[in-house]
C-alpha cells in the first residue's frame, strides 16, 4: 500500500506538478484530436461550406471598415450622429463609383482591348528585336546547339492557348458560378458594412461575454493589438499603392508610355502584396516599353527607380512606419509559404494573417513564460 502510494506521488511529482511534461501532454492530445478529425473530415464539411459562403464578405468587409471607420469617428468627433456620418459617407462612395463608371471605366476598356489587339504584333517585335540584339549568328548557333524551333515553340504556345481557352469556354459555368458568388458578396458589404460602422465599437465587449471573467482583460488587449496591427497595415498598404500607382501614372505620361492608365492601375493593385506586387506589376511595363523602343526601356527604369525611390524614403516611412515589426525576409518567406498553400488569395491575405497569429503566439508564449519556471525573470518581463 505503501509503495502504491509512493508511486502515486512520483507520478504526481513528474507528471502533473511538472509544468513542461504537462505542456507536452496537452500538445499530444491536441495533436490526438487532429488526427481523429482528420480522419472524420466529413463532420467538418457544413463548417467548411459555411467559411467559404462568408469568408469573401467579411474580408471585403472588414478592409471597407478599417479605411471607413475613421473618417466616421472623426466626423462623429465633430458633433456630426454617427448614422448621419455614414449616409453621407455612402452618397459620397455612390457619387465617386458613378464617376468611375462613366469616365475610367471606357478609358480602361479602350487600352485593355486595344492591348489584346495588339499583342500578336508585340510578340513578333519582341522576338525581332531579341534577334537584333543577340546577332543572329550566334542566336541561330544557340536554337541548333540547344534544340529549339521558334517556330515550332509559337506554334506549341499557341496550341496551349487555344486549349486553355476552350477549357475555359466548356466550364464556362464554373466560371459563371463563381462570378455570381462575387457579384453576392459585393452587394452584401454596404449592408454588413452599414451595421458594422453604426456598432462595430460594441463588437469587443460582446466577444468578451463568451470569454471566462479571469481572461477578459488579456483577451481584450490581444484584440487591441490586433486590431491596431490590422488596421495600420490595411489602411496605411492602400494608401501607399494608391500613391504608386497615381505617381506611375505621372511618370508614363511624362515619358509618353502606351497604356499609363491600364500600367498605373496593375501596378497599384499589385503593390499591395509588398516586395513580390511591383515584380509583378513592372513585367507588363517593360514589355511594352522593349516593343516601342530601347530608350524607352531605358526611360521607364528610370522612372520605375525614382517612383520605388521615393515611396522608399518618404511614402512608406510616414504612412505605414514600424508597426508590423515584420522583417522583409519573413515577409517574403511568409509570402511565397502563402502562394503555395492558398494561392493568390494566400499571397493578399498573408501579410495581415501573419500580423494576427504573431500577436496571438507572442501573447501565449509571454503567457507560458509567466506560467512555467523554465524562464528566468527578466526587467523587460518585470516592467
Amino acid at each position: 500500500m505503501n509503495s502504491l502510494h509512493m508511486w502515486g506521488g512520483r507520478f504526481k511529482q513528474f507528471f502533473l506538478d511538472n509544468k513542461f511534461v504537462l505542456f507536452l501532454l496537452v500538445l499530444l492530445l491536441i495533436g490526438l484530436n487532429i488526427l481523429v478529425f482528420t480522419k472524420a473530415s466529413f463532420i467538418f464539411t457544413p463548417f467548411i461550406v459555411l467559411v467559404e459562403t462568408i469568408a469573401l464578405p467579411v474580408v471585403l468587409t472588414g478592409v471597407a471598415y478599417y479605411l471607413l471607420n475613421p473618417i466616421v469617428d472623426f466626423l462623429e468627433r465633430k458633433k456630426v450622429k454617427r448614422i448621419y456620418s455614414i449616409l453621407l459617407l455612402y452618397i459620397v462612395i455612390i457619387g465617386l463609383i458613378t464617376i468611375s463608371i462613366v469616365s475610367v471605366i471606357p478609358l480602361l476598356r479602350e487600352q485593355i482591348m486595344s492591348l489584346v489587339d495588339n499583342f500578336p504584333r508585340y510578340v513578333h517585335i519582341v522576338e525581332d528585336q531579341i534577334k537584333q540584339l543577340i546577332g543572329s549568328q550566334f542566336f541561330n548557333q544557340a536554337q541548333q546547339t540547344l534544340n529549339i524551333n521558334l517556330t515550332d515553340l509559337a506554334s506549341k504556345i499557341s496550341d496551349q492557348a487555344s486549349t486553355i481557352l476552350n477549357s475555359t469556354f466548356t466550364g464556362v459555368g464554373t466560371f459563371i458560378g463563381a462570378v455570381t458568388e462575387v457579384v453576392i458578396s459585393i452587394v452584401t458589404v454596404p449592408f454588413i458594412l452599414f451595421y458594422l460602422l453604426k456598432d462595430g465599437k460594441k463588437l469587443p465587449l460582446f466577444i468578451l461575454k463568451f470569454v471566462p471573467t479571469r481572461l477578459r482583460e488579456q483577451t481584450y488587449v490581444v484584440m487591441s493589438e490586433m486590431n491596431h496591427r490590422l488596421s495600420s497595415y490595411i489602411r496605411g498598404q492602400i494608401i501607399v499603392s494608391f500613391c504608386i500607382g497615381c505617381l506611375l501614372f505621372i511618370g508614363y505620361l511624362i515619358i509618353g508610355l502606351d497604356y499609363a492608365s491600364l500600367l498605373a492601375l496593375v501596378a497599384a493593385c499589385t503593390s499591395i502584396v509588398p516586395y513580390l506586387g511591383p515584380t509583378i506589376a513592372i513585367t507588363p511595363a517593360i514589355i511594352i516599353a522593349l516593343v516601342t523602343s530601347p530608350f524607352m526601356l531605358v526611360k521607364l527604369i528610370i522612372v520605375w527607380t525614382v517612383v520605388q525611390l521615393f515611396e522608399g524614403k518618404f511614402i512608406s516611412p510616414q504612412i505605414m512606419g514600424k508597426n508590423l515589426h515584420i522583417h522583409p525576409v519573413t515577409i517574403i518567406f511568409v509570402l511565397l509559404t502563402s502562394a503555395k498553400l492558398f494561392g493568390v488569395i494566400g499571397v493578399i491575405l498573408a501579410i495581415p494573417g501573419y500580423a494576427v497569429i504573431k500577436v496571438v503566439v507572442t501573447h501565449l508564449f509571454d503567457w507560458f513564460k509567466n506560467r512555467s519556471d523554465l524562464y528566468e525573470k527578466t526587467n523587460e518581463d518585470i516592467s
